[in-house]
């Protein structure tokens, strides 16, 4: 650290003590999120717990001229908290509190660094419902979620956390603290800056507390399991379930390898499947009837009817649904432990998901590489995971971006766009391109300037350089 950066860690050590930490165990920890293997090693970490410290912490940065990259639980797959410039990571990990449930009103107001399960299940205890649930929700900081517009299986029929989102506290990159919104569910009143922070990926403001709406939580819910003997037919009844009229609280779609890695890699979960089964779908509907649910059910059933797929396995219990989700929910994880990999985050009109999964595997035959696909099929969003397997260096530096241009640019056409919940942060920034022209680029470029007039927030992310 230089003399003038040795400046600056006094200033901070002198604001927060031992929460401003500069050892090299906790900079090589927060180098790095889930993102591949990148590491950008900051030359601080800081924990602050108020809003107040955010805001001193930055009216400092500014003034110094001292980047800062925000950081919750570094889960983001898009690298979207690398300190790519050094600097400071300020952590949300210590603004952790659940300020208040409103039952009366169906809202809750919490801090950032709160972990989105802890959170759902606090308002669950209330009988309210807090639906946005991302593959990672057991360590995820809601912060994140609002950061990178976060949806889950549970979008399908509830929506993804911008539909949550009322009202946010903000620290701006030079200190100041502002309030988003208002903490209602109808505003009309000037531009929707709360919706303007959603999704930007830490690149305008520090959020430091959020308002969210909640939903009375369904008493009961149904899951089936369903094996396809052909993946993109498998991609067809999606569809098909939405024009039968039924919207099921969630609507997931395996294929064969996403499953047998995840099975593989955790012999605990015991789930029936056979080697003809191409892919699978896990779908769920929930409510406050029986009876309703059973007809739902029924009218699923009579489309799958219609599609090459063998015996559905209805879960019985509490805890095979448990099984069953949390099969969905590794696949991830299962698939990072068998090879190194890229995981594209694309997302179509779900009518034309078969034609995506097509797309995939076609691409993938022309340019030699194995794709496991899985996602939130309901929504039409496809999780692509490219395998390095014996791939080359080369190949992987510099071919296959080529390959996954060519899967954006039929992403495009297709009515989809190249990130569904993931975001764009500094992996995918060089991909924007293929979604926007020059003229919405510039405008979001503008954007981040009457923010960020200096680029010392979050710098690097976003905006093909």
């Amino acid at each position: 650290m230089d003399k003038i950066a040795q400046e600056h860690l006094v200033f901070f050590k002198g604001l927060m003590s031992e929460r401003a930490v500069d050892s090299d165990g906790i900079r090589l920890i927060y180098s790095s999120d889930e993102t591949e293997n990148l590491s950008f090693v900051p030359d601080v970490v800081l924990f602050p717990i108020s809003t107040e410290e955010v805001a001193a912490i930055m009216k400092y940065c500014d003034k110094h001229d001292v980047v800062v990259t925000p950081a919750g639980a570094r889960t983001g797959l898009s690298g979207g908290m690398l300190p790519v410039e050094g600097g400071v990571v300020l952590s949300t990990q210590k603004l952790n509190q659940i300020l208040e449930i409103d039952d009366k009103n169906h809202q809750v107001t919490t801090q950032p660094g709160v972990i989105t399960e802890v959170l759902q299940k606090a308002v669950k205890e209330k009988g309210l419902f807090y639906p946005p649930d991302p593959a990672s929700k057991g360590s995820c900081f809601i912060g994140g979620n609002v950061s990178e517009n976060s949806g889950g299986p549970k979008a399908v029929k509830y929506g993804v956390t911008s539909d949550y989102v009322l009202n946010l506290e903000v620290v701006l990159p030079n200190g100041e603290v502002i309030w988003t919104g208002a903490n209602v569910l109808k505003n009309a009143t000037g531009y929707n800056l709360t919706q303007l922070f959603v999704g930007s990926e830490g690149t305008l403001g520090i959020i430091t507390k959020i308002v969210l709406k909640l939903l009375p939580h369904p008493t009961m819910d149904k899951l089936l399991l369903v094996p396809f003997f052909n993946a993109e037919k498998a991609c067809e009844a999606v569809s098909a379930i939405f024009q039968a009229g039924v919207i099921p609280s969630g609507l997931e779609f395996m294929e064969k390898d996403a499953i047998r890695y995840t099975l593989n890699c955790f012999p605990e979960l015991s789930v029936p499947v056979k080697e003809n089964h191409a892919a699978h779908l896990l779908i769920e509907v929930d409510g406050f009837d029986e009876e309703q649910l059973m007809r739902e059910i029924e009218r699923i059933m009579e489309v799958l009817e219609n599609f090459p797929i063998d015996e559905i396995l209805f879960a019985e219990s509490a805890a095979q649904k448990d099984q069953l989700w949390s099969m969905r929910r590794k696949v991830g994880e299962a698939v990072k432990a068998y090879s190194v990999y890229k995981e594209e985050d694309t997302v179509v009109p779900r009518y034309a998901l078969p034609n995506l999964l097509k797309a995939v595997k076609d691409i993938g035959k022309k340019y030699g590489f194995q794709s496991v696909c899985y996602g939130h099929a309901g929504d039409g969003n496809l999780h692509v995971n490219i395998l390095k397997g014996d791939l080359s260096d080369e190949f992987w530096e510099n071919g296959l971006p080529v390959a996954i241009s060519e899967l954006f640019q039929v992403t495009v056409r297709l009515g989809g766009t190249i990130s569904g919940e993931h975001g764009i942060g500094w992996v995918q920034k060089r991909y924007m391109p293929i979604a926007f022209n020059s003229v919405q680029l510039a405008l979001m470029k503008q954007i981040k300037r009457v923010f960020d007039p200096k680029n010392k927030l979050n710098p690097g992310k976003i905006f093909p350089d």
